[in-house]
């Protein structure tokens, strides 16, 4: 699906299908009640009729004669002022609607409808992300691909003449996050026989050669070097060798201090010794959607070429149980130097984590954000709305927050304080990879904070958020909106 912007008057405009925004349940727009003028009355008098409910995300197909053979009216609610969750879900709707519809071409005007405290750049946005959230399709793995095909194939965005070009501009930048947000579900989608950690160098490979970002992918060797116990620790049990990936993007001055991106890849969780139940297990192939993530921002943020200087950090293992697995009451030594007695082997993300929160360091970053796949504890706490946001830099939180806010992904602040390290204490090591089951999430951001001392860190916990269970099973490509749109006001910042 395609998108662009246009500036003309409606009664000009030639096209197959156009979506008309209603409100207050029979109030049509600017655009709208041109074409009704120029259509003699046929749109108001199919308002009239009363077959369009005023509930927002209703919909009502008019046929029109001459060159726009086709309105979608769409309502927006049977208020007059317009919210952001009614906006939504009527944007959603109408791409519902035209899937139906045999019409290759749609004209949009919906974002002639204010939203109450958003702008007129997040209409556009939001109407690109959701075009393109819709007309998603995993298929790779099918020897027979659905028959159907994915409509409409290009949305033009209708925009007045004055502020064309800051449309435009915010229609490629929203391209661009949705190209980021497929190749994040693209990967966690693939099944764990293929997506393996050499896979996952191998995306990240690709997109180097793809927008000239530098590449590094590190071997066991090389980690066995660097003396990463804690990371090697996890990939014992596994016939696939581990990775550590290293991609570069320099959009700014190479004197400008990077953000650094960690991303959990555990591209298949059995739980190691400590197996996990064998229902549901399929799911566990997300475990690798904090490190996806990475990869799709950094996809974005290249295409965007925003003026900002970025570094993601992938920790890429399996987990795996075997005769050479690592054991409960095992102790590693990390890159830090600390000792962890593994007291769970299926806490292993953050054994992989903490290796890479401190190899992070030698690039002298402003800020570090590591994404994982983390805790069933986050989904207990959150559910499946809010990614859990831990950090103790107040301003870092607000950023985040108020980027995740504007991009529809949003994350909740939990607590870290110092009183739940207390849970961590082990009599054999300098820490334990588990805290017991009260406050799991809290516990597990408190180990990770050991290893992330002289930055400024933030840790964002995608377990609930990373993909969806049910029928409508997938990876849902997050947390790169939100990724993205903090990367972007850091980079206009």
């Amino acid at each position: 699906m395609k998108f662009s912007t246009r500036s003309a008057a409606v009664e000009r405009l030639r096209t197959e299908a156009i979506w008309l925004p209603v409100t207050g349940g029979k109030q049509l727009g600017r655009s709208g009640e041109a074409l009704d003028k120029a259509s003699g009355g046929r749109i108001s008098a199919a308002l009239a009729s009363g077959d369009l409910p005023a509930k927002a995300g209703s919909t009502l197909l008019v046929r029109l004669d001459g060159s726009i053979r086709r309105a979608l009216l769409v309502s927006f609610g049977d208020s007059a002022e317009v919210s952001e969750k009614h906006w939504t879900e009527a944007v959603r709707a109408a791409f519902r609607a035209a899937a139906n519809i045999a019409a290759d071409e749609v004209v949009s005007t919906l974002h002639e409808v204010a939203v109450s405290g958003r702008s007129f750049e997040w209409q556009l946005r939001t109407q690109v992300v959701c075009g393109r959230e819709t007309a998603y399709r995993f298929e790779q793995m099918k020897s027979k691909r659905e028959p159907q095909t994915a409509r409409p194939k290009r949305v033009t965005l209708l925009v007045e003449r004055t502020g064309a070009a800051r449309a435009e501009n915010e229609v490629l930048q929203a391209q661009a996050l949705a190209n980021g947000v497929d190749l994040a579900r693209d990967l966690g989608n693939l099944p764990g026989n293929v997506c393996t950690p050499s896979y996952l160098a191998d995306a990240a490979r690709k997109l180097g050669r793809e927008f000239a970002m530098k590449v590094e992918v590190l071997t066991e060797r090389q980690m066995q070097a660097l003396k990463m116990g804690a990371l090697l620790a996890v990939a014992r049990g596994s016939e696939q060798p581990p990775r550590l990936i290293v991609v570069h993007y320099q959009g700014a001055s190479s004197r400008q201090a990077p953000v650094v991106l960690v991303g959990k890849g555990i591209t298949f969780d059995t739980g190691g010794i400590s197996l996990k139940p064998a229902a549901e297990m399929d799911e566990m192939k997300y475990d690798m959607c904090g490190a996806a993530s990475v990869l799709g921002t950094l996809r974005a943020v290249a295409e965007m070429k925003l003026k900002i200087n970025v570094v993601g950090v992938i920790a890429a293992s399996e987990n795996m149980p075997s005769g050479r697995a690592t054991k409960p009451g095992d102790i590693v030594t990390s890159m830090s130097g600390q000792t962890i007695e593994v007291l769970n082997t299926d806490a292993e993300g953050r054994l992989v984590l903490c290796d890479a929160l401190t190899y992070a360091k030698r690039f002298r970053p402003r800020t570090v954000v590591d994404i994982a796949t983390l805790t069933g504890a986050c989904v207990i706490a959150l559910g499946h709305h809010h990614s859990g946001l831990f950090t103790r830099e107040d301003a870092l939180a607000a950023e985040l927050t108020e980027a995740g806010r504007d991009a529809g992904d949003s994350c909740w602040r939990l607590p870290l304080d110092d009183a739940y390290q207390e849970q961590l204490k082990s009599p054999f090591a300098d820490v334990a990879n588990i805290g017991g089951r009260p406050a799991g999430s809290v516990t597990a951001a408190c180990f990770l904070s050991r290893f992330a001392e002289g930055y400024d860190w933030a840790h964002l916990d995608i377990a609930g958020t990373a993909w969806k269970s049910g029928a409508n099973k997938g990876a849902s490509g997050r947390p790169v909106p939100l990724l993205t749109r903090f990367l972007v006001t850091r980079a206009e910042g």
